[in-house]
């Protein structure tokens, strides 16, 4: 679940998701099994990304959730 405060257009909630999900696919040790909470520490700004789907984007998404993933493994 991505909340509207995080992303307002539903195509990038659609993209932090779709994100959250590839991520989870390439873990070289995959987490223990259950129910698993991504959060994101804060929003990204409207400004220094203008495309809801542009690669920049999509870059900085993946490099905040593969952090996450790395501090969840440990």
């Amino acid at each position: 679940m991505v909340p509207k405060r995080h992303a307002r257009k539903a195509v990038t909630r659609n993209l932090y998701k779709r994100q959250i999900r590839a991520q989870a696919l390439l873990l070289s040790q995959p987490l223990p099994s259950g129910l698993w909470l991504v959060r994101l520490r804060s929003p990204f700004l409207k400004a220094a990304f203008p495309s809801a789907a542009s690669a920049a984007l999509r870059q900085a998404v993946r490099a905040e959730i593969q952090q996450l993933f790395r501090k969840a493994a440990l």
